[in-house]
């Protein structure tokens, strides 16, 4: 009997996640389509077990990672959950982001190669995610992007130590300086992705997007010389028009599975063992860059939910407005501002009550009712 048997993935009795086992292919998938495939904290403990399930299986060769529906491969953190949560308690996004450590390295310390299927959106830590996998295969009608400095937040669960590696410096700061929407054809050109298969398919039934010599993808193997890729390429408004099913555009992912099969079935032919320890040293950089800031990243992350900035960015968020970025500037540089506080720091005390830590710009106390500036101006 097997110390580390193979089990069928049901067994796991996972709610916010698919896990299915096909042949030598592990197939996880977040399964929140209702937030775009954000993950929650119970998500990231559902799917760090998953991928150690997929790890120690020898019946797996390769993990396929993907979200569920059309819309997003991931989007990161449940700002929802963040505004709601972390925001109040900020001694619990240090837990919180203990619990993304270890969905993070479950995804890199897999014995597996992992592959990222971006059938969607992949926008900040849901691009730290495909960032992890060690192989991905981009839909043509997906992006990429990080938002971190426009929510109240920085990208450093994986972006701010990988970008770097697989962009360069000076492209890695453009992506999370600005926040920049980065299409598929053009991350591929990037780095950021192995493939990008056509998903766009016209009111004729075939794929919007063609290639030349008779090619049916895009990949950064194919290093032959070209002149011009393209037959044909969909356009921004036809993307638009088959992501919400209109005038006979509609998506279809059939191209896209087929590259990860094939993918997935070049990775089972090969040794396992030397497969696996080409991987542990392939991550050398990856590590050493994750090692040596993680746990920096998580104490400043769970200090800086203390401020205003990730309260005023999630809130907006939750509440759909746009932050109020420059108010924000304009406080920490007026200098008796505060950019720190919601309401100024816990400078006062009340004249009638003696209640103290009264927050600078309140007008009256909170407990008594007294009037505080008043006291404060005379």
């Amino acid at each position: 009997m097997a110390i580390f048997e193979s089990r069928e993935a049901g067994s796991l009795a996972l709610k916010d996640v698919r896990y299915e086992k096909k042949g030598w292919v592990a197939f996880i998938s977040i399964d929140r389509p209702h937030n775009y495939n954000a993950y929650s904290t119970v998500a990231l403990t559902e799917l760090a077990a998953a991928f150690q399930d997929a790890s120690w299986d020898d019946r797996i060769a390769v993990v396929v990672f993907s979200g569920v529906g059309e819309k997003a491969f991931c989007t990161g953190g449940d700002v929802k959950e963040y505004q709601e949560s972390y925001t109040q308690k900020p001694r619990d996004y240090w837990k919180y982001m203990s619990c993304f450590k270890d969905y993070i390295e479950s995804i890199t310390n897999c014995s597996k190669p992992v592959i990222a299927r971006i059938n969607g959106m992949a926008v900040g830590g849901g691009n730290e995610s495909q960032l992890a996998c060690d192989l991905s295969v981009m839909g043509e009608h997906a992006f990429i992007a990080q938002v971190g400095t426009s929510v109240g937040s920085v990208a450093c669960g994986g972006s701010t130590q990988w970008l770097p590696i697989h962009v360069g410096d000076r492209k890695a700061r453009g992506i999370l300086f600005l926040n920049n929407r980065y299409a598929a054809f053009t991350s591929l050109s990037m780095g950021l992705t192995n493939v990008v298969a056509p998903t766009v398919v016209g009111p004729d039934g075939n794929f919007v997007t063609q290639f030349t010599d008779d090619r049916t993808y895009l990949a950064d193997w194919n290093t032959d010389p070209w002149d011009q890729p393209f037959v044909s390429r969909a356009a921004a408004e036809q993307i638009k028009k088959a992501q919400k099913g209109q005038d006979g555009y509609a998506l279809d992912f059939s191209r896209l599975d087929e590259v990860v099969a094939g993918m997935s079935d070049q990775i089972v032919h090969k040794f396992a063992e030397c497969t696996r320890y080409t991987k542990a040293q392939v991550n050398y950089w990856k590590d050493a860059a994750w090692h040596a800031t993680t746990g920096h990243a998580r104490d400043w992350l769970a200090i800086h939910y203390t401020s205003l900035e990730p309260y005023e960015g999630m809130t907006a968020f939750v509440e759909k407005r746009k932050a109020d970025y420059v108010g924000q500037r304009e406080k920490a540089a007026d200098p008796n501002g505060s950019s720190e506080f919601l309401w100024g720091p816990y400078a006062n005390a009340c004249p009638d009550c003696g209640a103290k830590g009264i927050p600078r710009d309140f007008e009256f106390c909170g407990k008594c009712g007294a009037s505080i500036k008043a006291s404060v101006a005379t």
